[in-house]
């Protein structure tokens, strides 16, 4: 028996992570890249951008990756099923899409398995956050640490994707119009927790001008 009275086989188990899911938004209208939709456009030297966020999820070992559809949805999700190779992935679709990003957000929300303790919110437009910063993200949430915001940052600057404690989800569930979970961090700034990354978690291809400009894969 171990010192606290389990079987040594089961005090030895380590205890269970919290379980964690992403949610790459991939929905919006791409209307800074019209007529041309930005997600399936390639960047930083990989293939359409959407299939590189989605693939990166997958790569730092988060189980649940839900992807939420709305404009083009078809090639969107082609574009990342060709991308993950045999990797899982849920789609789900946000019918009411063109009211903003806090549908989308609100679609992923509600897809979520019941039993997930926190959250993943990825944006499809930034291909350079690698598996090493989302895994680093992932490994820092402890709720019972209280760490349940986990925000990235590089030299200062606040970046994406956040993870966010199941705590908040009825707050994301209530936000209107074309803003995203974001707009929750200075309401409970003091629940943040900061993880120093590079400047992957920084840049977004939102317009032909940032495409134009590209940023290289990170070695």
């Amino acid at each position: 028996m171990g010192a606290d009275g389990l079987p040594k086989a089961f005090a030895a188990c380590p205890p269970a992570r919290p379980r964690i899911a992403a949610l790459v938004l991939a929905a919006g209208l791409s209307r800074r890249m019209a007529p041309r939709n930005k997600l399936l456009l390639p960047a930083g030297g990989g293939g359409p951008m959407v299939a590189q966020v989605s693939a990166n999820c997958c790569a730092a070992g988060i189980a649940d990756v839900i992807v939420v559809l709305g404009h083009q949805a078809e090639q969107v999700e082609a574009a990342v099923r060709a991308g993950v190779g045999a990797q899982t992935i849920l789609f789900v679709r946000a019918e009411n899409y063109a009211a903003g990003l806090s549908a989308s957000l609100r679609a992923g929300i509600l897809a979520l398995p019941a039993d997930v303790a926190g959250v993943l919110v990825c944006l499809g437009d930034m291909p350079l956050v690698s598996p090493r910063i989302i895994a680093s993200l992932a490994a820092a949430y402890d709720p019972e640490q209280g760490r349940v915001i986990v925000v990235p940052s590089c030299h200062g600057r606040l970046g994406n994707p956040v993870l966010w404690d199941r705590r908040f989800f009825n707050d994301m569930l209530g936000l209107a119009g074309d803003i995203g979970a974001r707009a929750l961090l200075r309401r409970y700034a003091g629940q943040m927790c900061q993880v120093e990354a590079d400047r992957g978690v920084l840049v977004d291809f939102d317009t032909p001008e940032s495409l134009a400009a590209d940023v290289p894969p990170r070695p």
